[in-house]
């Protein structure tokens, strides 16, 4: 169906919601490298007339990207909450906005939990490209999504971290002082995840070995994860090795899947895996995904309906779609990491964090995003800042721990533990209650936001920590 909007005495015509959706999103490089953005800031005006009017049940009518052709699609479609969808089945896309905003406003946590499962991906993007960042940091701060597996996270006045101890030659030693640095700074409550520089099953093995002894030795509230291929956690697990999390890189269509080998069957099967394990204690919520606006373009999957270039923000919304139907405990947009082909500058990273976690709270899932940018993009610290500080009020459920916010193995600027320790001061937030209560009573809660600097040879952690770096080493 073809579209037009006049404005300015020019008539503006788009072929299809596919470009109605592109035409609309803010200025990204990705989406002027895909061939798909618009080309003044009046077309784009045009374009956003014309998503406002369209009604919310164009999205399940008009695919962006063929059921026929793809899993994902269908996927969306079979999950659909017809009952949850009905109170705002006769909106149209700028009605939606109007009417998140108010039940936002409204503090009304539950109405938009109960119609999270009503909308699918599309819409929720659309919206989204309506919207200022202040409308995006609004209703995210209303959404509440809690997970649980040792730890819970979600929970209002919580900001929870993963920490990243990576290391570029998967070092046991300078992984396990990295544990320690974090911990000690109040660091891990969402999870202790290692990106291995090694998709190695050995060295995979030895890694969860590591972090599961730390994690049992000094009794941690937390969960550990292996960032390593699907298909190899699922060996390890048939081998016995300790596995709490199952991670997995997902996109939003079959095509970006397969660039990163993986199929919703073996999701399904991953987390069918895992949960038989049963390793959780206080939940069983077990799948950990990332994603990132651009993921599909660099795997030449981001073509739809009619063999036009999807935006690249509408896609990554169709990846929570996915993360969706296989109830994670946690999903993060990793958000500047491609570069700054997909996201140029601090300007583009921010606005594309703030959309990448509305986008995924208001469909339900327990977003974390890692603010981060390569040091080729336009972009710097204090750009991270920024986004840190807004994503904090937003609401965002976690963010990442790594020293000195400089990722050494993966070769990105993220944020720190420190980072975590300011935002949790100047917001107020306070890490998840189980971990909150373990550092309590280790003697290293300063206050209900801060964490008590302690020199390690100080710390509780005693001289532990020594000998499970040497012992490890020798594994």
């Amino acid at each position: 169906m073809r579209y037009a909007q006049a404005l300015h005495g020019r008539t503006y015509t788009f072929d299809g919601i596919v470009e109605v959706l592109a035409k609309a999103s803010p200025h990204r490089s990705g989406d002027v490298l895909a061939g798909c953005a618009a080309s003044c800031d009046a077309e784009r005006a045009a374009a956003r007339y014309v998503l406002a009017d369209l009604p919310l049940r164009t999205f399940l009518e008009e695919d962006v990207v063929p059921a026929e052709q793809d899993d994902v699609t269908r996927l969306i479609l079979e999950c659909h909450d017809a009952e949850a969808f009905a109170p705002v089945a006769g909106l149209t896309v700028g009605e939606l906005r109007d009417w998140l905003l108010a039940v936002a406003a409204r503090g009304e946590t539950s109405t938009l939990a109960g119609v999270a499962p009503g909308l699918i991906p599309e819409m929720v993007a659309a919206v989204s490209k309506l919207m200022r960042n202040q409308d995006l940091i609004a209703v995210a701060a209303a959404t509440q999504v809690l997970t649980r597996f040792r730890t819970t996270v979600g929970l209002r006045g919580r900001l929870s971290t993963r920490l990243q101890p990576n290391h570029p030659t998967d070092d046991a030693a300078g992984i396990t002082a990295t544990i320690l640095d974090g911990l000690l700074l109040g660091s891990g409550d969402a999870t202790i995840g290692i990106n291995p520089a090694s998709d190695d099953p050995a060295t995979v093995g030895r890694l969860l070995l590591l972090v599961d002894e730390i994690r049992e030795r000094y009794a941690v509230p937390t969960q550990s994860c292996v960032l390593t291929h699907i298909t190899t956690t699922l060996d390890l697990i048939e081998q016995g090795l300790p596995v709490d999390l199952v991670f997995q890189s997902i996109g939003g269509t079959q095509g970006a899947n397969a660039g990163f080998g993986v199929t919703l069957a073996m999701l399904a099967e991953a987390r069918e895996a895992t949960l038989a394990l049963g390793r959780g204690t206080i939940g069983s919520q077990a799948m950990y995904f990332e994603t990132g606006q651009g993921s599909a373009l660099s795997a030449d999957a981001h073509l739809g309906t009619g063999g036009r270039p999807v935006d690249q923000q509408t896609l990554e919304a169709r990846a929570y779609g996915v993360a969706r139907a296989f109830d994670p405990f946690l999903v993060n947009t990793v958000v500047g990491f491609i570069g700054p082909e997909y996201l140029y500058d601090g300007k583009q990273i921010i606005r594309a964090g703030l959309e990448d976690h509305f986008c995924g709270k208001v469909l339900g899932l327990p977003m974390g995003v890692d603010i981060c940018y390569t040091n080729h993009a336009e972009a710097d610290q204090d750009d991270m800042d920024t986004l840190l500080t807004v994503l904090g009020v937003a609401g965002c459920s976690y963010i990442m721990g790594i020293p000195g916010t400089d990722d050494v193995m993966l070769g990105y600027q993220s944020t720190s533990f420190h980072d975590a320790l300011y935002a949790r001061r100047v917001l107020g937030k306070r890490p998840a209650p189980e971990f909150e209560a373990w550092l309590d009573g280790l003697g290293m809660l300063d206050g209900p936001t801060g964490v008590r600097a302690l020199e390690p040879a100080l710390s509780p952690f005693g001289e532990g920590f020594a000998a499970l770096s040497a012992g490890s080493a020798g594994r």
